[in-house]
């Protein structure tokens, strides 16, 4: 039985094939599926997606375009050692914790101390209007790498002690523990930004690529705001990751 809405893979456009069999080859290299670090030839992915050997080569452009592959005469397609890195969306953990395991995180403070901020910032940390607040801003490389540019709003009195602390090598997420108790949960919004001139330059990217822009409220366990943040992750070297259960 044929569905009105049904269209064959002969029917549709040859770039809507190569999307979708990027989009599978991208999700095979994240989870490490090429073991060899080489890609099957192309009469096997042909075979494998049922498409057809142009859609596939689309699609592996679209993969070197990415970073992704890179082709080696003799070899084949393989995938490039400059893959992005997973960043995961079940617990609450500052960015060293979270990826303790592809290296080390070093923070390149390029402002921080104290200022008067608009009431938009004041409001989300349930300060009164005029309240100072820390700033706090970083350049966070992993193994040497840019990898995120951080602005963080602290709470004043947080924020005063924070300065004192080793913020080149700790999360602020494990000073604030240190400092104040445990944290109870954060508010988080993401969306896909193109960086601008100054953001690129810093970030040691492309001007216009894309960046993964993150508003973070956290709050300590008692339910009290105390960091606000807006983090631009380089959205070639990063990847986010959760698991979702649906409760009925």
């Amino acid at each position: 039985m044929t569905s009105a809405y049904d269209l064959s893979d002969g029917r549709r456009l040859r770039a809507d094939r190569a999307r979708q069999v990027a989009d599978v080859l991208r999700c095979q290299i994240r989870r490490g599926a090429f073991e060899s670090g080489v890609l099957p030839r192309e009469e096997r992915l042909v075979a494998e997606f049922g498409t057809t050997r142009n859609a596939v080569r689309d699609a592996l452009d679209l993969l070197r375009a990415e970073g992704l592959l890179e082709r080696l005469p003799g070899v084949g397609t393989v995938v490039t050692a400059a893959g992005k890195v997973p960043h995961g969306l079940h617990r609450l953990l500052g960015l060293g914790e979270t990826l303790h395991e592809h290296g080390v995180i070093v923070n390149e403070i390029r402002a921080c101390g104290l200022i008067t901020p608009p009431p938009a910032i004041t409001s989300r940390l349930a300060l009164p209007d005029d309240t100072p607040v820390v700033h706090l801003e970083r350049l966070r490389r992993l193994n040497g790498v840019p990898l995120s540019l951080d602005q963080t709003y602290l709470e004043p009195e947080l924020g005063r002690a924070l300065l004192e602390e080793d913020l080149v090598h700790e999360d602020v997420f494990v000073l604030i523990e240190r400092l104040k108790g445990p944290l109870g949960r954060a508010e988080l919004t993401v969306e896909a930004v193109n960086a601008d001139p100054h953001s690129a330059a810093v970030l040691e990217a492309p001007r216009g690529t894309a960046t993964l822009l993150v508003e973070r409220l956290t709050h300590l366990a008692d339910a009290r705001p105390v960091d606000l943040e807006f983090i631009r992750f380089r959205g070639d070297r990063l990847t986010l990751r959760g698991t979702l259960h649906r409760s009925l």
